[in-house]
């Protein structure tokens, strides 16, 4: 009965959906990467013939002889219900909004050249509201879509800033008469008011654009029920729209000087463009959705049009206009949004697959879909932000960091403006010297926030050791630092070189301020991360008992890498104040390659023991503040009564406050295994190790594992010795 209702849409999630044989799907497959092919043609046709026409003509054109086709082939008003006056306001507003964004995005077009257009506006309303349903819902799709979400904006950012700056300055120069128009003065206005370069702001405008357009689908699909159908509301919505702009096409032709040389010879390109760009992909994704799912249609149709918008690569470099040039940022984008496409497209698991709860009368499956539908989902990105800073700050050590970091930040900010407001390249370097500085705050403050997280069932210990890993991280990055240090040093000893100390001195007190906040704030991580101090005297029992400084007395290796962060920056602070008097006063260039010397053999063997203590953490040696502790345990464990022997004592330190330990114990037959574990956790308890795994082994096993194994014949020999012993009424042992 299953395996006949296995097509069911209900079995499988997707309600409404046909199911199309592959072959027949293959078919669907190849119309829509062709369309898409053809509509990547005339985009790239539509920004030849944008050069010559206004855009506003442009879209008057695509939208008049659009309506025009349909008109004649759709039949919008004999066919349907009639139109009511209220509908026919509801069109007038749909067509006005439609308006708007085809002028962005061929505005947009003009600015960033077709390329770039087709990469950035040129996404499926199914991957727009994925990423969007990440970034502000809080069913986001989980960490797939996380993902895809992340690739898209590093896709972005890297369109943003990694694109050829020259070459798209050259192609976003503004021909002879322009900004004849007033809405392209505005939009190059309001451009010019963001401080970033035509092709840059494009990419915002079109990033915008594309999140209007989503909207605008949306309502689309809403208002399709009422008017009868999309196709009917889209015929109407083109023939409005050419009446809206017609007005404004009459005053620009009275007004404005024409570029086109003879409009007769743009009807092939202007019929190429309504028919690939503005027919053609509206009926085959309308096609496509209905035979096959809105995902697929989605990451095919992605994958179709953004490697169609590279043709380019195939091209002669001669044949290559600017405004097609590749460049690094294009290529890496294309692939990321090739990637988060493919991922935020696909389907969601969640509410996908149900529990098969039994059969109605009829025959049909009935699936329960509560348990998905109440699974913990991933937090938007706001809420993840504000949860994430409510723990920060409630925890001492993340809040340290946090606050520090805040002045870290604002001083190295400062630094970098005035530097750049005095072309001071000495204050320039020195902020982003600082700027790197903060790279490890954040790392430290990362890993101060992740070992609170909890355990899960992957990472069963939870994150606790991530702030071992920080500091071990940081630990070696100041090592490098310290080997360059040196070596810059003694190659300035032999040869120092002339120093321009007008502005190191501000510069260095202002750091060395900033850093002395630093230490008095971690001062505390360093002095109680020691092994020479347990910090006994704080008294928190975390687990019931009087030795808590055990347990409390590890090393927080995060906080120490902080810690000897900061204390490197304001020894460096110090070494240059240093110099620079020596300097001034005496002339003494050789002074700053001396500092800087004793500087950097300070931080190396300061960040040693870091190392050290790290490396024996991660490869789980036994604690050496325990060591003696868990030696006279275990000799407690051996005498306890019933306990034969004991094998594989295993015992690390995890994190910070948590020591783990495995142990097993051979036990006589007639005691009580729960007592003995008990008593055994106590002792271990009290040397240190709270989190504890106890293997109980009785001698019936012995006896058994005897032929299996060699390993087992003391024990075994043991045991029976034990049982020839006889004693008497008195105590007297009898062998």
């Amino acid at each position: 009965m299953e395996d006949k209702y296995s097509s069911n849409v209900l079995s499988g999630g997707q309600l409404g959906m046909v199911e199309v044989p592959n072959s027949r799907l293959t078919r669907y497959i190849v119309l829509l990467v062709v369309s898409k092919v053809l509509k990547a043609l005339g985009i790239f046709e539509s920004y030849d013939i944008l050069k010559v026409v206004h855009i506003v003509q442009f879209i008057f054109i695509l939208k008049l002889g659009t309506a025009v086709i349909l008109l004649f082939f759709q039949k919008p008003f004999s066919s349907g219900k009639v139109i009511s006056r209220r509908q026919w306001i509801k069109l007038l507003k749909h067509a006005v909004f439609s308006c708007v964004i085809s002028l962005l995005g061929f505005f947009g077009l003009t600015l960033c050249g077709p390329l770039r257009t087709l990469l950035l506006f040129e996404h499926s309303d199914v991957v727009v509201i994925a990423l969007l349903g990440v970034l502000f819902t809080s069913s986001g799709g989980g960490p797939s879509k996380t993902r895809g979400a992340a690739l898209f904006i590093i896709a972005v950012i890297c369109l943003f800033l990694f694109d050829n700056d020259d070459l798209m300055a050259k192609m976003a120069e503004h021909p002879e008469g322009h900004h004849d128009s007033a809405l392209t003065h505005f939009l190059y206005t309001a451009i010019a008011f963001l401080g970033v370069a035509d092709h840059k702001g494009g990419v915002v405008l079109l990033v915008v654009s594309l999140c209007l357009k989503v909207g605008f689908h949306t309502a689309s699909r809403k208002l399709s029920v009422e008017i009868g159908g999309s196709k009917r509301l889209y015929a109407l919505d083109n023939l409005v729209s050419a009446m809206v702009l017609l007005p404004w096409v009459i005053v620009l032709s009275a007004t404005t000087e024409s570029k086109v040389e003879s409009w007769s010879s743009l009807i092939l390109p202007f019929g190429m463009i309504i028919f690939s760009v503005m027919i053609l992909e509206f009926y085959v994704e309308a096609v496509c959705n209905a035979k096959m799912e809105a995902p697929r249609c989605a990451r095919y149709g992605a994958v179709a049009l953004f490697l169609s918008a590279l043709r380019s690569i195939g091209k002669p470099p001669q044949q290559v206009s600017t405004e097609h040039v590749l460049s690094g940022g294009v290529l890496v984008s294309a692939v990321f949004f090739i990637m988060s496409s493919s991922i935020l497209s696909s389907p969601s698991r969640k509410g996908h697959k149900g529990t098969l709860v039994g059969y109605s009368p009829e025959g049909t499956p009935l699936y329960n879909f509560m348990g998905d539908a109440l699974q913990h989902t991933s937090q938007s990105l706001p809420r993840f932000i504000k949860e994430s800073l409510k723990q920060i700050l409630d925890e001492y050590d993340s809040r340290q960091i946090f606050y520090f970091l805040c002045l870290n930040l604002a001083f190295t900010f400062v630094e970098l403006f005035y530097g750049v407001w005095t072309n001071s390249l000495g204050l320039i370097s020195d902020g982003f010297h600082m700027l790197f500085d903060c790279s490890a705050l954040v790392l430290g403050l990362f890993a101060a926030l992740m070992t609170r997280w909890k355990a899960t069932r992957i990472f069963s210990y939870g994150y606790g050791r991530v702030e071992i890993l920080s500091g071990f991280i940081n630990g070696l990055f100041l090592m490098v630092i310290a080997f360059f240090v040196f070596v810059e040093s003694v190659t300035r000893v032999l040869d120092p070189p002339n120093i321009n100390t007008d502005m190191l001195t501000p510069v260095s007190v202002g750091g060395l301020l900033v850093n002395l906040v630093g230490i008095c704030a971690f001062s505390h991580a360093h002095s109680h991360g020691a092994k020479s101090c347990p910090s006994s005297d704080h008294g928190h029992s975390h687990h019931g008992h009087s030795h808590s400084e055990h347990s409390h007395g590890g090393m927080n290796a995060n906080m120490r890498g902080v810690f000897l962060h900061v204390l490197a920056d304001t020894l460096g602070s110090v070494g240059v104040i240093i110099s620079t008097i020596l300097i001034r006063q005496f002339g003494w260039l050789i002074a700053d390659p001396i500092c800087s010397l004793f500087i950097a053999t300070l931080i190396f063997l300061s960040v040693i023991p870091l190392i050290k203590d790290a490396c024996e953490v991660l490869l789980l040696r036994t604690p050496p503040e325990n060591e003696k502790d868990l030696n006279i345990a275990l000799e407690k464990v051996e005498k306890i009564e019933g306990v034969l022997s004991y094998r594989d004592p295993h015992f690390w330190r995890h994190s910070a406050n948590v020591v783990a330990g495995t142990i097993h114990l051979q036990i006589m037959s007639d005691v009580v295994e729960q007592r003995i574990v008990q008593q055994v956790t106590a002792i271990l308890k009290d040397a240190g190790v709270n989190n504890l795994s106890v293997q109980v082994e009785k001698e019936a096993y012995f006896q058994h594992m005897s032929g299996l194994s060699t390993g087992f014949h003391e024990v075994l020999a043991m045991t029976q010795q034990m049982e020839s012993i006889k004693y008497l009424n008195d105590g007297t042992c009898i062998m």
